[in-house]
């Protein structure tokens, strides 16, 4: 049995009964369940449709996406999520390097490390050879004037720690961001890379290793043998070409607002959605979400 999730921006409940029922008519699908009334519905079905992702295309278009996923085990124990423009809307480095002057050389070399075309650990030692000099206290201002919370993400964390889950930030970024947002949305734990610094400046380094994919497979494999969980009843979500190895081996891998060549390599595609989705994929309906 699987389940067909249609979901959208919950800041513009566009998804029409008549939609839905069309859509459950033409696959043959049992009973439309609402989540979230024009935010969140779905539907079982006793196979998965050969048009799958013509049908995905088209709704695109009106801005819903559509996820097909096996019913069994649907609900996850652990999650494992990625930080800059998962959890958080900014890409930190970027950020930092924006207050260094360095902004537009940094970004360009991010936008291609995180889809893919360049070597995360390359590209990340030279962005961060360009903070070389930064004061450490511009960390603290970006944290305070820059980032912003992917929507969503508190509801996400409280409603799956309220069953019992637990929640994991592992990040590509620095430990002086993950600490505090970590503490902000109610991870368990936090992982990523150290910015070093003398005398209160950056000297344009991190410390070794560097965490990049493998890391994050390394993560999922050790936080779920440390609470003897399976990979299986982890959902992991993430944007960059980073993230893949540990989007593959998460029992649900969800793309979320990624990279085009990322997406293509993930069944679970959110791009219209919140981090809310998350939770209507797990079959959660906003009824049920934690109060945060």
């Amino acid at each position: 049995m699987f389940i067909a999730s249609l979901l959208t921006n919950p800041e513009t409940p566009t998804i029409e009964p008549t939609l839905v029922e069309t859509l459950r008519n033409a696959w043959g699908g049992g009973d439309a369940r609402w989540l979230n009334p024009g935010i969140a519905a779905e539907f079982d079905l006793a196979a998965v449709p050969e048009n799958q992702w013509q049908v995905w295309e088209d709704l695109q278009a009106l801005q819903i996406d559509l996820c097909l996923q096996p019913a069994k085990g649907r609900r996850k124990a652990m999650l494992l999520a990625d930080m800059d423009s998962t959890m958080i809307q900014q890409e930190c480095i970027d950020e930092l390097a924006d207050m260094a002057g360095v902004g537009p050389r940094v970004a360009a070399i991010t936008a291609r490390a995180m889809n893919g075309e360049l070597d995360f650990e390359g590209a990340l030692l030279e962005r961060v050879g360009l903070l070389k000099g930064l004061p450490e206290t511009v960390i603290a201002q970006v944290l305070a004037e820059r980032i912003t919370y992917m929507p969503g993400g508190k509801a996400l964390i409280a409603t799956m720690k309220a069953h019992g889950g637990h929640a994991a930030l592992v990040s590509g970024g620095f430990t002086a961001f993950t600490a505090s947002v970590a503490a902000a949305l109610g991870f368990d734990e936090h992982r990523a890379n150290t910015l070093l610094a003398d005398g209160g400046f950056l000297i344009g380094e991190v410390a070794m290793p560097i965490l990049g994919k493998q890391a994050k497979i390394d993560a999922l494999e050790q936080i779920t043998e440390r609470l003897g969980l399976a990979p299986a009843q982890v959902m992991a979500v993430g944007d960059g070409a980073n993230d893949l190895g540990m989007l593959h081996l998460a029992g649900s891998g969800v793309a979320l607002h990624a990279k085009p060549s990322v997406a293509a390599q993930c069944d679970l595609r959110v791009n219209h959605g919140d981090l809310t989705a998350l939770l209507y994929l797990q079959g959660y309906s906003s009824a049920d979400f934690a109060s945060v």
